[in-house]
């Protein structure tokens, strides 16, 4: 696993020895990417962007993002095996300054009270076996984290049946791999 572009295009990313973490291929990623630059349905510089990687496990997506411009991102993570990873690439990539890493269950009721930025990215990237999507998406809605015209990226296995509320619409569904929606508010 690599950082794809930018500043820090080509250098590694630690991955956890334990298989209970499914990190993001870096095909996904790239993919993921590709899609926020190119397509004329979603309009997001990552220049100076602010955000918001839930389940980030190493932190593939987030870090991608800094090496790419943005400005900040807020990692949720606290699964203490793969938590260890994500600091050491952190660290290794001199990112210390740009992220915040919150390690607490993201089900908590105050998770997200810890937050003070609006984010134009959102990003989940759940254990397969997650259904407890919409509780976070509604959360997230409430506390109104979501900047006007940013976008909730999924990433779900194929199969997965989520159910999403009805203001939100689907930008784009592609099934690149494993990543599934990609949506916006």
């Amino acid at each position: 696993m690599r950082i794809i572009s930018g500043q820090n295009k080509g250098k590694k990313i630690s991955q956890p020895i334990d298989k209970l973490t499914r990190p993001l291929k870096d095909l996904t990623k790239e993919s993921i990417f590709n899609i926020i630059k190119h397509s004329n349905l979603i309009n997001i510089d990552l220049k100076n962007a602010n955000i918001l990687d839930l389940f980030s496990g190493v932190g593939s997506f987030g870090l991608e993002c800094i090496s790419r411009g943005a400005s900040n991102v807020i990692f949720f993570e606290n699964y203490i095996n793969v938590l260890k990873v994500l600091k050491k690439n952190i660290k290794d990539l001199k990112y210390d300054e740009k992220v915040e890493v919150i390690d607490v269950d993201i089900f908590n009721k105050d998770a997200f009270n810890l937050i003070n930025n609006k984010f134009e990215i959102i990003f989940f990237d759940p254990p397969y076996k997650e259904k407890k999507l919409s509780i976070l998406i509604e959360k997230i809605i409430k506390l109104n984290l979501l900047k006007e015209n940013g976008i909730f990226i999924i990433h779900r296995h194929i199969k997965e049946k989520d159910l999403f509320p009805d203001s939100f619409k689907i930008l784009l569904e592609k099934k690149y791999g494993i990543s599934k929606i990609i949506f916006g508010n």
